[in-house]
């Protein structure tokens, strides 16, 4: 990398005497091409002069200490890591201040697969303006400044990208939004009348809102995690067969034909606030990220908030609707269990509830099962 210094060196100097450039043919206007003496030859993105000079309100030999130490530095990591590229920042105006160097510096190291000692390439970044570039390719090196955020290469957002991986990789634990779509089941039915009851598959739907945390067990690096955090679950119950759901005189809920009307829609919709407990094996994919092969298992716990049916019919040519909300026997507290296998952004789960979904002797025997998507979370 002593050719990496000898050109930043001639890059910054070029910058502050351009007299010692000599201009190329001629290029856009947001782009100026200098050719130095040896050769080499520097290309800068400007939108106006007036970013082209704001260079000059570094002090070169300053610069050019702290460029050596932290390209040092990343250097260093980026030879005990074990993935290619390792983005290190620093924020030199905070550990000197009033001194008239940059606020931000990233240095990003990239380094060969098979030959840990060598360093293809190093970007740096300056602030949120500046970006010098250098890449290691035998006896061509190519080093290019950029000035305004317009001018950010793909190298540059793929070095950002890593940094924030490897931020959130660093932390021990984080929180993610993902919403639950699937299907709702009632499993082990028993029903409490002479006529028995269906559900329709896609009317009885499962929607969770979930703002899950997940924390890491054990060393950076692990690949188990925690994961808990709230659930706002909705789940909907359509009868089938021209059943509906109503309480008696008697107290007791029950399920059953409705012989009178010809009924369009007919469900029971609850809400309810869940508390999840997972553990989660998170493994790694082949560029070190955290959205490889996915395995999940544990329970949850929950209170149920409300719940309301709804029925619609055909009335004298008329369509009706009739809603009621009430507890209808239902139970108050729910707990089951609950799992979850993902590989990539696409994760599928699967809950048991393991309590009845209405009071003994009170209701139905039956119990819920909810299965489908995740779309985002972990």
């Amino acid at each position: 990398m002593n050719r990496f210094y000898t050109l930043l060196a001639v890059v910054l100097l070029a910058l502050a005497a351009p007299c010692r450039t000599q201009a190329s043919a001629p290029a856009p206007d947001d782009t100026i091409v200098v050719k130095l003496p040896n050769q080499a030859t520097m290309t800068l993105f400007v939108k106006n002069k007036a970013q082209l000079r704001e260079l000059r309100n570094y002090k070169l030999d300053s610069l050019m200490i702290l460029l050596d130490t932290y390209i040092t530095q990343a250097e260093a990591a980026g030879k005990t890591s074990k993935t290619e590229t390792v983005t290190m920042e620093f924020y030199p105006a905070k550990d000197q201040p009033g001194k008239q160097v940059p606020e931000q510096i990233r240095v990003t190291v990239r380094t060969d697969e098979g030959k840990k000692s060598d360093t293809e390439r190093v970007d740096v970044v300056l602030g949120r303006a500046f970006g010098v570039s250098v890449v290691e390719n035998g006896d061509d090196d190519h080093v290019s400044i950029k000035v305004g955020t317009s001018a950010i290469d793909d190298s540059t957002r793929n070095a950002q990208k890593e940094a924030k991986r490897q931020e959130r990789a660093a932390r021990p634990g984080h929180s993610d939004f993902g919403i639950d779509i699937g299907l709702n089941a009632l499993v082990n039915r028993n029903a409490t009348t002479a006529e028995d009851f269906d559900l329709r598959p896609f009317g009885s739907r499962y929607i969770s809102l979930n703002w899950h945390y997940l924390y890491r067990l054990g060393p950076q690096g692990s690949p188990v995690r925690l994961l808990t955090g709230p659930e706002l679950s909705f789940n909907n119950y359509m009868f089938d067969n021209n059943a509906r759901l109503f309480t008696t005189s008697t107290g007791t809920t029950v399920i059953q034909n409705e012989p009178n009307l010809d009924l369009d829609k007919s469900k029971l919709a609850t809400t309810t606030i869940n508390l999840p407990l997972m553990l989660v094996l998170n493994t790694k994919n082949k560029k070190g990220n955290d959205d490889g092969f996915r395995l999940g298992a544990g329970g949850f716990a929950g209170y149920r908030l409300g719940s309301r049916t709804k029925i619609k019919y055909d009335n004298n040519d008329r369509d009706r609707k009739d809603k009621d909300r009430g507890s209808f026997n239902l139970e108050d507290f729910n707990y089951g269990l609950q799992g979850l296998v993902g590989i990539g952004g696409l994760d599928l789960f699967v809950k048991y509830n393991l309590n009845e979904l209405f009071k003994d002797g009170r209701g139905p025997q039956a119990q819920t099962l909810s299965f489908g998507i995740t779309l985002g979370g972990i």
